[in-house]
């Protein structure tokens, strides 16, 4: 994918963001609804690892349970009780505050120390399993998260509901990041694109010098911001075009479950085996994380599939230039996901059924108002607040 923008026409760039409703559907916008998360445990996670601990080593792995509880305030936590600097605490991937969510954290600590971290122990945060490993835990080292979702009340027809539900296990799911990853009303969007104005106009510096983060936490989660804002525009573009699940010329594809891409040499011809295991979903088209383009990356875009890359970042050269300008690297990422052992099941809603909890099979809905509870599994990296975008429009609970 190919680079025309320049710092100097970036900096002056003009560039406004557009939220998570305006992206595009995979089956067009349902005018199906329910409430979401009016309890916590209405939206549970729990985190699969990807590897099993050594049992051995300097660092704790903690299986902990939280409730209504960010992973950066558990792992601020583990610090203020153990003494402990927060680079030496470790944890996989960022889940769900308003949730019930089951994760792993690493900290490097003795075993004559473990006891100590039994005053983590609170109403909203349990230790459930403990081990010894040889490393810390990084990002990106589970393998999968299980989720269990409540959606009360659920406004529309059951046989509604249940074909979006079918069309999602057909089809899959556009792999969009969350809204999450931007922030209170975009807010990181606006931050990292003030930071970056400020970065790439030398004379603006002084001026919006407070726009400049200091902590490298900060730093790193408005650089995902950015790059997942890009992807979203252009997978959304992808799907207006009907081709986010349809190979054209020059795209990357990544293999099912891996990290790992591959793509056709110019001159050679898209065939019948890999339309079938692009059906079969063990394949996928890719969009780009943009960055800087290492040169020796051999999954590199060109062709038609460059042109539509390069057309949509084009339309935000500011966070494009201030990406190459920190040095972040480009990466791939699936334009696609598809849940893992979907099913659901009918429930009486409480509002109608005083408190109780009976449970139904899709053949036997009860009548009425009633809520879904959805049992899944995603592949890291993929949203369930993606899938549930594809399903019905949700509001959550205040």
């Amino acid at each position: 994918m190919p680079d025309n923008s320049s710092a100097s026409d970036s900096s002056s760039a003009i560039e406004t963001f557009n939220s998570i409703d305006s992206l595009a559907y995979a089956n067009g916008k349902t005018e199906l609804s329910a409430t979401l998360k009016q309890e916590f445990a209405d939206f549970q996670v729990d985190e699969q690892l990807g590897f099993k601990p050594t049992e051995k080593g300097e660092h704790l792995y903690l299986r902990i349970e939280k409730t209504d509880q960010s992973t950066v305030d558990v792992a601020k936590r583990l610090s203020e009780i153990s003494g402990v600097h927060g680079s030496e605490i470790g944890y996989s991937g960022m889940k769900d505050r308003r949730a019930q969510t089951r994760q792993w954290f690493s900290i490097k600590l003795p075993p004559s120390r473990d006891g100590e971290l039994a005053a983590l122990e609170s109403e909203s945060l349990h230790i459930l399993e403990s081990h010894r490993n040889s490393r810390k835990l990084k990002i990106g080292s589970h393998r999968s998260n299980h989720f269990r979702v409540v959606l009360r009340d659920c406004n529309g027809a059951p046989e509604e509901f249940e074909e979006r539900l079918r069309q999602i296990e057909r089809t899959g799911v556009p792999n969009y990041f969350g809204s999450q990853r931007f922030g209170r009303q975009l807010s990181n969007l606006t931050q990292v694109q003030a930071w970056m104005s400020a970065e790439l106009d030398p004379t603006a510096a002084a001026v919006n010098s407070q726009a400049i983060p200091k902590q490298r936490f900060k730093r790193s989660m408005l650089f995902s911001a950015a790059r997942s804002y890009l992807f979203n525009q252009l997978l959304s573009k992808r799907l207006e075009l009907g081709s986010w699940n349809r190979y054209v010329t020059g795209d990357v594809l990544n293999l099912d479950g891996t990290e790992r891409c591959f793509a056709l040499q110019q001159g050679l011809e898209w065939d019948e085996t890999l339309q079938r295991r692009l059906q079969q979903f063990d394949i996928h088209i890719t969009g780009p994380l943009p960055g800087e383009i290492d040169s020796k990356d051999k999954y590199v875009s060109y062709g038609e599939a460059a042109d539509i890359e390069d057309a949509v970042c084009k339309e935000f050269s500011t966070l494009m230039a201030g990406l190459k300008h920190f040095g972040l690297k480009a990466a791939r990422r699936p334009l696609r996901f598809r849940p893992i052992d979907l099913c659901w099941e009918w429930r009486q809603s409480e509002s109608e059924s005083a408190g109780t909890s009976s449970t139904y099979p899709s053949s036997e809905r009860p009548e009425g108002s009633a809520d879904l509870i959805l049992d899944f599994s995603l592949g890291k990296g993929a949203y369930a607040t993606s899938l549930l975008r594809e399903l019905c429009v949700t509001k959550e609970h205040a």
